[in-house]
């Protein structure tokens, strides 16, 4: 077993981040070495900031980039900053240059080849030349549209059709998702938005059906097909980090579609908004194969986001940390598991 403790770099200490950073303090064999956000929160104690107990001989303060990356600081950083690949690769840049591997929420990142094949080569290039791995993931994407209906398909002898639907409560999310999604907005200002081009709904359409399409071996005989129709509120709705007043939008429903020689072989259902209960709406994750054999699989209700996001980056270090140099996908490495034991007990030997 490895005898040093795994160690780990959150940047960002939203609704994600603040989740990882409890997860890890309850996980053995691992520990945050460092923390970055901004503003107000810089110079304070990352326990004080959690209102945990610090477990450690040292404190952790929350500080900038440029003093907490610094080369070969962790096993691992945790970037929890963006939802867009462009965004998230100056940040991912540094990381890997200072030979850190890399985990990030961003949701092009699950599968980045699809909208930045440029930059995702960039970013093999450089985690391969620091000897280090980048990989993005999440629940959504990452697992429950993709890689989940990657693995059902193991059971087909053949596949015609797959369809993906999620319908989920947005309420664990922080501000940007709030944002992307048009929580809490006028319908005016969704028509001026959308108009616009500004109001991105669900990120992530494009990643997981390009992975699904990959994985099976299909060619996509034209670019991936998205639509976004908003989901009015009849009620007044308040989620942590948004409030919904009745006639404004509570979230959207998000559908896309990818074709195989001009035919629909993969669709996607997600209608997603914040406490989707106070209208009867039940959530849950379906997962619908048409071919050799068919299968369907429904999960009611849905596997909460916000824990499903968190775990999934938390207990894919250990596969991020022994992967070969490059940029990675969940296609690559071996299956998301929940860490119970000893993390160091993870790490293969160099």
């Amino acid at each position: 077993m490895r005898k040093e403790n795994v160690k780990v770099i959150i940047w960002g200490l939203g609704a994600m981040g603040r989740g990882m950073a409890e997860m890890l303090l309850d996980k053995k064999g691992i520990e945050i070495t460092g923390v970055i956000d901004m503003g107000t929160m810089l110079g304070k104690s990352m326990f004080d900031f959690l209102d945990k107990d610090n477990p450690y001989d040292h404190d952790i303060t929350i500080g900038t980039a440029e003093e907490v990356i610094t080369e070969k600081a962790a096993d691992v950083v945790l970037l929890c900053t963006d939802s867009h690949t462009r965004n998230a690769f100056p940040r991912i840049k540094t990381i890997l240059e200072h030979k850190m591997n890399v985990i990030t929420t961003a949701e092009e990142m699950a599968f980045p080849q699809a909208k930045e094949p440029e930059l995702a080569a960039e970013m093999d290039r450089i985690a391969k030349a620091n000897g280090v791995s980048v990989l993005g993931t999440g629940i959504n994407p990452g697992l429950i549209m993709d890689l989940l209906v990657v693995t059902l398909t193991g059971a087909c002898e053949t596949v015609d059709f797959v369809e993906a639907k999620r319908v989920n409560n947005l309420s664990p999310f922080g501000p940007t998702v709030m944002k992307e999604q048009g929580v809490g907005i006028t319908m005016d200002e969704y028509e001026e938005l959308s108009g616009a081009g500004k109001l991105a709904g669900h990120v992530g359409f494009d990643e997981s059906i390009h992975m699904i399409a990959d994985a099976l071996g299909w060619k996509l005989s034209e670019p991936v097909k998205q639509s976004m129709s908003p989901i009015i509120s009849k009620v007044d709705r308040k989620a942590p980090y948004a409030e919904v007043k009745a006639g404004n939008m509570a979230g959207v429903d998000m559908r896309g579609e990818g074709k195989v020689d001009d035919v629909v072989k993969i669709n996607m259902i997600h209608p997603q908004q914040v406490e989707p209960q106070l209208e009867g709406v039940d959530t849950g994750d379906y997962i619908n194969i048409k071919g050799t054999p068919d299968i369907n699989m429904a999960i009611t209700p849905e596997i909460p986001g916000g824990i499903g996001t968190i775990a999934m980056v938390v207990n894919m270090i250990p596969q991020i940390i022994n992967a070969r140099p490059g940029l990675q996908t969940m296609l690559d490495l071996p299956v998301p598991r929940a860490i119970m034991g000893d993390v160091r007990e993870r790490i293969e030997e160099d």
